[in-house]
């Protein structure tokens, strides 16, 4: 057997007394156990390490029934210096950290992960030791260090610090049946009380006794009548009717037929001292108070009180299961209206299905019907639904109080039993006690994360907006709706969008934290009928999708099993249980409404047994406003962008035309993003048989509004050409009708033409050069020259006289046409210009008219690091060589 202590034993110490008890695998041993140990330690006259004992016997005994699924055998054993406990479980092969490791035992807060912890810290010595069928974890408490044969002593003191006594000391001894009658009165209890023993001998003493402590939320006159040993102070009242304060010690005992009795020794209370027991002391260095009079669940509250609010509430609850020897308790806290209750804590019960559950802080009429006084159920089973939270939980009993800050409800604590009439209105008071105790801790670590969750939501919709604004693209939009609520909001999300009022809800986007259920979820969601595209702002919940994927993991098991209907179809889907699992918790839906519309939903869902909480719906509410106008503004773009697109392409020629005996070959950029067309334009078009137009231009300015003087000057070239009118005609007339624009007018620089393909080879063009860039022809040879001469722009004078230019390509022969977004490309002071664009051409001799223009391209965006802010057109053709 390997053994890990804290510290090691080199003799084992005597053993005085021995108890054990088994307990079997079920969630209300834990308070068996917490029972038996305190039972044993105040039979044996143990009190002051009863509460250590019993918080670690808790909490081991809940890591074996509840965590680790076995019985839990439990050893109590007493030396002459101390009690040993051991708690031993059925499953060794669970690994325990070594306490010499670096490595952390659990969180301090963790239910099942605060045993060790709490070893460390509570106890004198503990460890772990192993055996091939059971694990056992012990520990040890010593006892305080008195004096040999003594139970209790003080240090000696001076004559004037005794206290104080009248010369005769009167100790009355009352001794009571299990009744709580009077059964013997000595002589003391006569003088003190001027009662004579047949008096009061039958009588209970209750009827003589003045308990000043308020019922509940102490230990009362019958219940510290039923306790092994209790010391304190009450009073008597006198057969003069007055009440004299006296301090007493209760002894319970048995006679030799085994009937208990109970031994009071009294004295006045001035003369304490002679009955009183030293109290417990404080460790050294801890200041704190002294533990038998200190609330205990204020002191297992403060060692120390965690930080965090979930922390604290689950300390809550654990410790208000132990001081009512409860099997299960809850926590609730209050919405913002006071109208509901959400479940942040929880133990004994299936937490992971309760936690941020929802009830109606007023359930029903009456005062068991709200959550705003105590209340005690004897037996949930006399009334079903009675108490929702417990349904199906095999509670019976259970007292609930409420937690209160300055007269306002703020939450709700609940204890409860397996057993019926575990509780009375006694518990219910000592349980609100301890809650007003907590309550304002509670409220405050609260209020503290509220403030935490606040600023992180401001910080989380700052940065939304900012992605949200940064596209106004729809599918990009969708993506982010989505990237931003999972994982932060949801564990998976789906957005909906509708097209128009009258369109059907479309499944756009489909997301989940673990992408291989995005595919599953994604066939699920389609099957379902989409939620309905109802405007009311906030989040509703949509039962659909937990509900098919249940029903569908379940057709999928039973047919696995052979076991499925014989209506059912084979070879109809069914959802994966993984996909049930992650689909299968709560599921909200909110409306993405913008400008008065509904134009789709936001879906958010939890996984099984999952909940969201309010503040997280209220962020998503926050987040679904924001992401409904930029969907908005997205699809308003992309409707735009359509339109414009459409439009700008129908400007420009459908296709490039193949002239025969001629290479033509267009590039084409237009400045501005979403622009497909800009000031320049290019086209060539067949005007009669073996005559073809062609033009170059540039509008002034660039976008939309030029691209519309750049269809007017398309279409009208098309028009007068085909007309029959020759260049310096076609010109002057686009002239005015630019012109007849007004207001709208842009000046335009256009270089038209007719290309005529000959017989042997050539080619003739006629040409006007309106203020244009001046065509450049370059030769055979590799000599390259202007193919025209410059005449006025149009668009700025009425009258113009224009004449047109014949040029001969010879084979082999290319002529250039560019824009000014060619020649007037900078970097910093430099351009390109004519003189570069000539340079650069001389190089292309041999070159396909295609290759030309590519190359012509690729200087001209290698000529700057910047991107051409100009709109560009290069148009080339070139005669081809005789074969």
């Amino acid at each position: 057997m390997g053994e890990q202590t804290a510290e090691t034993y080199t003799r084992r110490p005597v053993i005085t007394a021995r108890a054990a008890a088994t307990f079997e695998p079920v969630g209300r041993s834990v308070a068996s156990a917490r029972a038996f140990v305190r039972d044993t330690l105040q039979g044996w006259g143990h009190p002051d390490i009863i509460d250590d004992a019993v918080v670690l016997t808790s909490e081991l005994v809940t890591n074996a029934v509840v965590h680790a699924g076995t019985a839990a055998d439990v050893l109590c054993m007493r030396t002459g210096t101390g009690v040993r406990v051991e708690v031993a479980d059925r499953y060794p092969e669970r690994e325990v950290p070594l306490q010499s490791s670096a490595r952390r035992i659990g969180g301090v807060d963790r239910e099942g992960g605060r045993g060790l912890l709490l070893c460390a810290a509570l106890a004198t010595r503990w460890g772990v030791e192993y055996t091939p069928t059971h694990k056992q974890v012990w520990f040890q408490l010593d006892l305080p260090d008195r004096p040999a044969g003594t139970r209790s002593a003080g240090p000696a003191l001076p004559t004037e610090a005794l206290p104080l006594t009248d010369p005769r000391v009167r100790v009355a001894v009352v001794q009571l049946d299990r009744t709580g009658s009077i059964t013997a009165w000595n002589d003391d209890a006569a003088a003190l009380f001027g009662f004579a023993a047949d008096q009061v001998t039958g009588k209970p003493l209750t009827d003589f006794a003045a308990w000043p402590h308020t019922p509940g939320t102490s230990t009362g006159i019958a219940e510290a009548l039923r306790l092994s040993r209790w010391e304190g102070s009450y009073g008597i009242r006198g057969a003069d009717g007055r009440i004299t304060p006296v301090y007493a010690s209760h002894l319970r005992v048995r006679d030799n037929e085994g009937a208990p009795s109970t031994v009071c020794l009294l004295v006045r209370e001035e003369e304490r001292a002679v009955l009183q027991s030293l109290q417990r002391s404080p460790a050294p260095d801890s200041g704190a108070a002294d533990r038998t009079t200190a609330d205990p669940f204020e002191v297992f509250i403060g060692s120390p009180a965690p930080d965090d609010l979930d922390g604290l509430l689950q300390r809550t609850v654990e410790r208000a299961r132990d001081m009512l020897d409860g099997d299960a308790a809850y926590l609730l806290l209050a919405t913002d209206d006071e109208t509901e209750l959400e479940v942040r804590a929880s133990t004994g019960l299936p937490s992971a299905r309760q936690r941020f559950a929802r009830v109606p802080v007023e359930a029903g009429t009456g005062r068991y019907g709200s959550a705003r006084m105590p209340a005690v159920h004897e037996d949930l089973a006399v009334i079903p639904g009675a108490v929702p939270l417990l349904a199906d939980t095999g509670m019976r009993s259970v007292v609930t109080v409420p937690l209160k800050v300055e007269g306002r409800l703020t939450g709700s604590l609940g204890v409860a039993a397996e057993a019926p009439g575990r509780y009375s209105n006694e518990e219910a008071l000592r349980l609100q006690f301890a809650a007003d105790r907590i309550a304002l801790a509670v409220e405050r670590a609260r209020l503290n994360e509220l403030e935490r969750l606040r600023r992180g939501s401001l910080s989380f919709l700052v940065e939304a907006s900012d992605l949200l604004a940064g596209t106004l693209d729809r599918d990009q939009t969708l993506a982010l709706m989505a990237q931003m609520t999972v994982p932060t909001l949801a564990t998976w999300c789906a957005v909906y969008t509708v097209a128009d009022p009258a369109s059907e809800p479309e499944l756009s986007y489909v997301l989940h934290e673990d992408e291989d259920r995005i595919d599953g979820l994604k066939t699920l969601l389609g099957k379902l009928a989409p939620p309905d595209p109802v405007p009311t702002p906030g989040a509703r919940v949509w039962a659909a999708p937990s509900e098919a994927a249940h029903a569908s993991a379940l057709r999928g098991s039973l047919r696995s099993l052979g076991l499925a209907d014989s209506t059912d179809h084979p070879a109809a889907p069914t959802t994966s249980l993984a996909t049930a699992a992650a689909v299968g918790g709560e599921t909200v839906v909110l409306p993405l409404v913008a400008r008065n519309r509904v134009i789709g939903m936001l879906t958010l869902g939890k996984p099984t047994d999952d909940h969201f909480r309010q503040e997280i719906l209220e962020l998503a509410e926050d987040l679904s406003r924001r992401a409904a106008l930029a969907l908005d503004n997205s699809r308003l773009y992309s409707e735009r962008t359509a339109i414009s697109q459409s439009l700008q392409r129908s400007l420009l020629p459908p296709e490039l035309l193949h002239v025969p005996g001629v290479e033509v070959d267009v590039i084409y950029r237009a400045a501005g993003e979403g622009n497909e067309v800009g000031g320049d334009f290019y086209d060539l078009f067949p005007i009669r048989d073996g005559a073809y137009g062609f033009a170059i231009g540039d509008v002034c300015g660039t976008g939309p509004e030029a691209a519309a003087v750049t269809g007017l000057a398309r279409h009208a070239l098309r028009l007068l050409a085909r007309e029959g009118y020759g260049g310096p005609a076609v010109l002057e007339r686009l002239n005015a009708a630019i012109l007849d624009e007004g207001a709208r007018s842009r000046f335009l620089t256009l270089l038209y033409g007719e290309l005529r393909p000959q017989e042997d080879g050539s080619a003739i063009l006629k040409v006007v050069c309106a203020g244009h860039p001046l065509p450049l022809r370059l030769r055979q040879d590799g000599t390259v020259e202007a193919a025209a001469d410059p005449q006025p722009l149009l668009g700025v004078m009425e009258d113009l006289e224009l004449y047109e230019q014949t040029v001969t390509l010879e084979p082999g022969d290319v002529l250039l046409c560019v824009t000014d977004g060619v020649t007037e490309r900078r970097e910093g002071t430099r351009m390109l210009g004519d003189d570069g664009l000539t340079d650069l051409l001389t190089t292309c001799t041999g070159l396909t008219a295609g290759a030309v223009a590519a190359r012509v391209l690729r200087a001209v965006e290698r000529f700057a690091a910047e991107p051409a802010s100009d709109d560009m057109a290069i148009l080339t053709m070139r005669v081809p060589e005789l074969q």
